[in-house]
């Protein structure tokens, strides 16, 4: 196998247990559905971060709204 290929899985994120299975797959169909299942595991994660985001910008939102002085708008967020 390539290493790039390899070094590619990696920095996608792919567990050593993923990359094996990559490896070991017998068709380059089979590899596809291996990375279309990581990469909706990833979008669920990255919704589910999102979320979280939403949820503490409201509350943000909400105490910004009642108080005042305590932190600039524009501070790094």
């Amino acid at each position: 196998m390539d290493g790039s290929i390899i070094d590619n899985l990696r920095d996608a994120g792919c567990s050593e247990e993923l990359i094996e299975q990559y490896t070991s797959a017998d068709s380059g169909c089979a590899r596809i559905c291996l990375l279309k299942q990581y990469r909706r595991e990833l979008l669920e994660n990255i919704h589910s971060e999102q979320k979280k985001l939403e949820c503490l910008d409201y509350l943000i939102y909400q105490l910004r709204s009642v108080s005042t002085g305590c932190c600039s708008r524009n501070s790094k967020e």
